[in-house]
């Protein structure tokens, strides 16, 4: 009975893990620019993030030393609305506070990024824990590699479609020398593509790339149901092949990721090298989380029923599948 009620509550708990944030990379990060154009005049940037085509309630507070110059335009973009307009400012901004209002009631962050004439540059990272800051001189090696480790971090542990890329390939995988050999194969790979776009070498349409990332989970959830009725395919005979080709292409979704933040011009290989470790982490975190409850399951030698087994990775399948269908609509309609 014991074993029977704790199967249930994981293959629950797996379930609404799986099925709760349908929509993967619905809340976006925001960001805030200020780039000083003429001695204490700022031009404003603010790209506030959009959930199924509202604009959030996001409002910048500036410090109370500086007024508006002129009034904003604004022009949509993908996932977001850019606003933009020019800052006066009585002074030095050394020592204000910036915040953004409504941040605390949401799951999305903001960079907020400042930069002076002279070239220095501040960036600060604001959480719904953290909606404000005071304004210092220019970043240090430090704080940018702590900025970017975190966005990189909770860029993967929000990023529900690569973790269910990740969850596949432990499914499929079971020989610990294989599972390492298959997740170093698609770190290498998702890897070498983020550094790639982001410098600036290569470049790959984002809503293409997306969609293609969906189907690459529906693949491996159709290669795992083959294996269970004895057709293994390429994913079950050669995972770490599969895990480095859709790497490459999880690599681009992150790129774009990492071009919505932003980069420090003075700091780009430090933020991108920190961005790429702060993923690397999120991603064991989240392979660590999956073994020490594979561990539980069998220490309380839970036996589930047939169905119960396969109920996951139809889950995992079916919203590959939505997620596929919507992401190609997106780009073709």
């Amino acid at each position: 009975m014991r074993s029977q009620y704790l199967a249930r509550l994981l293959t629950g708990a797996l379930l609404l893990w799986i099925a709760g944030p349908v929509h993967a990379h619905e809340v976006r990060p925001g960001y805030l620019e200020l780039r000083e154009i003429a001695p204490a005049t700022f031009a404003v940037l603010w790209k506030v993030p959009m959930r199924r085509g509202a604009r959030l309630k996001l409002e910048p507070q500036l410090p109370g030393i500086c007024r508006q110059k002129t009034p904003p335009s604004s022009e949509g973009a993908a996932g977001s609305m850019i606003e933009r307009w020019s800052l006066a400012c009585d002074g030095n901004l050394s020592g204000g506070v910036i915040s953004i209002d409504g941040l605390a009631q949401t799951l999305t962050d903001v960079l907020v990024r400042i930069e002076w004439r002279d070239g220095s540059v501040h960036t600060e990272r604001l959480t719904p824990g953290k909606p404000s800051f005071e304004v210092i001189g220019a970043a240090s090696v430090w704080q940018i590699a702590s900025t970017y480790l975190g966005l990189g971090v909770e860029h993967i542990l929000l990023g529900i479609d690569h973790l269910l890329f990740v969850l596949a390939l432990l499914i499929i995988v079971q020989a610990w020398r294989t599972l390492v050999a298959t997740i170093t194969a698609f770190t290498v790979a998702h890897s070498i593509t983020l550094a790639a776009a982001t410098l600036g070498y290569v470049h790959a349409p984002q809503q293409p790339v997306e969609a293609v990332i969906a189907l690459s989970i529906l693949f491996l959830a159709t290669e795992i149901i083959h294996t269970r009725q004895g057709r293994p395919g390429l994913a079950k005979r050669r995972p770490w092949l599969v895990a480095f080709v859709f790497g490459l292409l999880h690599g681009f979704g992150f790129a774009g990721a990492l071009a919505e933040i932003g980069l420090p011009e003075q700091a780009i290989p430090l933020a991108l090298l920190f961005f790429n470790i702060g993923v690397e982490v999120g991603q064991l975190l989240f392979v660590a989380a999956v073994i020490v409850l594979h561990r539980m399951w069998v220490r309380f030698e839970v036996r589930p029923m047939r169905w119960a087994q396969a109920l996951p990775v139809y889950a995992i399948g079916g919203i590959a599948a939505y997620w596929t269908l919507e992401r190609v609509v997106g780009f073709w309609g």
